[in-house]
């Protein structure tokens, strides 16, 4: 890894993983017991999270970040803009349909658990979500021990249209940031680098930035996004600067496209990702062929954050 001045901004670039990208993933089978942290570290396992649980021992991992379901609750049927009758390209997956809250709550609920279990002492996780979903979240977690650090507010400054005009545009979802238990003392929390990040002068609890677009933004075969809810680099970049150190291993068991791996790796922490479906692992592994730049000055500028947000008294 090696840092270079690029028209005078400080950017970090990783080095391709592999040569050959297929050492990268590990098919998860049944007859597999049991896995080593070092025979995952620094992989994806394709398989069904749940079942890969079971092979992994207590208290590995320094950091955990979950993008689960959104649940959105969309009918089933095309969605066309009101005026130019396009067509909206919402989260209509496979994987975000549940058949009543309950469920939904069970498969909360029986992941954070797993995740508990897997977490050292002194972890941290993340869990990322919108209004649809996050207030079940925090009550799951609550539940079940977990003790709440903080909650996130990503303010994007590019969020879907409000095409229908019947409600407010959302333009926010929220990260709920927690700790196993009340008594967890120890865990890392980088202070000068979130004042950085976050509004004002403080680094409050308000992050600004834009969604995933542009070159970012992995495609298809078709040149369809390859996932509808990627992350931004952005985002995963802060997530792991404020709570982990480097050499730390960070989880990401529904990885999706892998930005939390990609971004652990190129900021010198280790990673195990998880994910079930081939079409986005194969997606993770053209990413790891190509080195990632990270600008390591926040993105957007502090100035353009204040001049979004209204901050005169900021500036």
């Amino acid at each position: 890894m090696k840092k270079t001045n690029i028209n005078s901004e400080v950017l970090i670039e990783g080095n391709s993983y592999f040569d050959n990208a297929m050492n990268l993933v590990i098919e998860d089978k049944e007859e597999k017991q049991k896995y080593a942290i070092e025979e995952i570290k620094n992989k994806i396992i394709l398989g069904d999270a749940f079942k890969v649980f079971k092979k992994i021992d207590d208290e590995v991992f320094d950091m955990v970040f979950i993008d689960p379901p959104y649940f959105l609750q969309l009918p089933n049927k095309e969605l066309r803009r009101w005026t130019v009758k396009t067509v909206v390209e919402g989260v209509n997956d496979k994987w975000d349909r549940f058949s009543s809250f309950q469920e939904y709550d069970e498969f909360i609920a029986k992941l954070l658990s797993e995740v508990k279990r897997v977490m050292k002492p002194t972890a941290t996780i993340w869990v990322i979500a919108t209004y649809h979903s996050i207030f079940r979240i925090g009550k799951i977690m609550q539940d079940l021990g977990y003790w709440v650090l903080n909650d996130v507010i990503w303010v994007k400054t590019n969020p879907m249209p409000n095409w229908l005009g019947v409600r407010f545009t959302n333009a926010t979802e929220n990260l709920i940031w927690a700790v196993k238990d009340k008594h967890v003392k120890g865990y890392t929390f980088n202070k000068e680098y979130a004042k950085k990040v976050g509004i004002g002068k403080v680094g409050a609890n308000v992050w600004v930035l834009p969604i995933c677009q542009g070159d970012e933004r992995l495609k298809d075969e078709e040149g369809k996004k390859l996932h509808s809810t990627q992350k931004p680099i952005e985002l995963l970049k802060r997530v792991i600067l404020t709570s982990t150190k480097e050499s730390d291993l960070v989880l990401d068991p529904l990885a999706g496209t892998g930005t939390t791996g990609c971004v652990a790796h190129t900021l010198k922490r280790n990673f195990v990702m998880i994910e079930i479906n081939p079409k986005y692992v194969r997606g993770i592994e053209e990413r790891f062929k190509h080195p990632l730049r990270i600008d390591e000055k926040p993105m957007p500028s502090k100035r353009y954050v204040n001049n979004y947000m209204n901050l005169e008294e900021f500036k």
